[in-house]
């Protein structure tokens, strides 16, 4: 019997950023403010589109940066004490 495997496609900054509607700049900042899943390849960021999708539905995008880096501060002041 042959198996035949279906593999996604892996998409550029510029594709994943028309799939998801926003600037590619904002992408670039995601990744590295939001742990947005993202695979370095050479100098480029590759993305698959299942797993930003995920990313996306689990509330990730929207977090609040500057609240997390708030909480996080407050713990460091708790800890401090």
């Amino acid at each position: 019997m042959e198996r035949v495997f279906m593999t996604e496609r892996w998409l550029s900054v510029d594709e994943i950023a028309v799939h998801l509607g926003v600037n590619p700049d904002t992408i670039y900042k995601w990744i590295t403010r939001k742990s947005m899943p993202a695979h370095k390849v050479g100098r480029l960021w590759k993305f698959l589109a299942s797993e930003i999708d995920e990313w996306v539905k689990g509330g990730h995008a929207a977090q609040d940066v500057a609240s997390a880096a708030a909480g996080a501060a407050t713990q460091l002041n708790l800890a401090q004490r």
